[in-house]
């Protein structure tokens, strides 16, 4: 690309804000601002002390030059307040989470009791996927094998710090309940599955809860309408991630909810229909549980 030489110079410039705590580089000069750790529910901006540094002369920001600069540092923080509402970075936000939590946020439409999914789709977001926390759930999927080496994730949702997994492997088939990346739980078939029309499933019985939030239960297996397994399970309170590790059906595409299989482990040698997820019964509804929840990681 040939640079238009009546195009003015590019400027030095970038703004940043995280959390309340902002700042810009313009120049050679930095000007910031820390706000009290956040998420603080503080607020009082207006409040926070801003500090000027010349990164020219001082590249370890040790002098503080705002005192002897009053004038640049409004220069910049007018700077950052035009840099920050061309690319929207207001208003700021430093709500507790707990706050953040209960805020609803806009959906395409109501919560469900069934969701349904197919293969062949974009992972679909944690949080515009089906939620399973605190509650009885199930999952079933309608699949065909066309040869007993079938083999691959029927269902995935989570990751490696958290999350379950349906799949196939070895002839049998296997549901793994990751609890916070701490512990894999998991549930096989005794038995190989053959080819043919088949409906694999699991189902989570919800008993109690616990002090750290996590829910206790039975979960059972099942290949077609024979329950082949049963076992004691936990599923924890927050989310399974706090980005990304989404739904996905026929693969297991970021970090894998189980150890035995590497991403994607895509799903060979027959067809998914589709899979429901149904959640229609009783929650437990706990705010400040599951925001312990998501937090409860080394």
């Amino acid at each position: 690309m040939i640079a238009d030489p009546q195009a003015p110079p590019p400027r030095d410039t970038q703004f940043y804000t995280m959390l309340g705590t902002r700042g810009i580089w313009h120049d050679g000069w930095h000007a910031a601002t820390a706000h009290p750790p956040a998420p603080s529910n503080w607020s009082h901006f207006e409040q926070d002390v801003w500090e000027l540094y010349d990164l020219r002369e001082d590249r370890s920001e040790n002098r503080d030059l705002a005192a002897r600069h009053p004038g640049k540092l409004e220069e910049l923080k007018r700077l950052w307040s035009s840099e920050a509402e061309k690319y929207h970075g207001l208003p700021l936000d430093d709500r507790s989470p707990v706050e953040i939590l209960n805020t609803p946020r806009p959906q395409l439409a109501p919560p469900r009791d069934r969701y349904v999914y197919y293969p062949g789709c974009a992972d679909v977001p944690e949080a515009a996927a089906v939620n399973i926390r605190g509650r009885s759930y199930s999952v079933i999927a309608e699949v065909r094998l066309d040869t007993p080496e079938a083999r691959g994730v029927l269902f995935s949702h989570g990751g490696r710090f958290g999350g379950h997994s349906l799949y196939l492997l070895d002839g049998h088939v296997h549901y793994v309940y990751n609890w916070l990346g701490r512990m894999e739980q998991k549930t096989s078939s005794p038995d190989p599955v053959g080819p043919g029309d088949h409906t694999f499933s699991v189902a989570f019985q919800a008993r109690e809860r616990d002090q750290q939030g996590s829910t206790h239960g039975t979960l059972a297996l099942y290949v077609d309408d024979r329950k082949v397994a049963e076992s004691g399970i936990k599923t924890q309170p927050g989310n399974f991630s706090l980005v990304g590790e989404g739904l996905a059906v026929g693969r297991d595409a970021s970090q894998p909810v189980s150890g035995d299989y590497g991403p994607p482990f895509g799903f060979l040698g027959g067809t998914i229909r589709q899979v429901v997820v149904d959640v229609s019964g009783e929650a437990f509804a706990d705010v400040e549980k599951e925001l312990i929840g998501m937090f409860h990681r080394d």
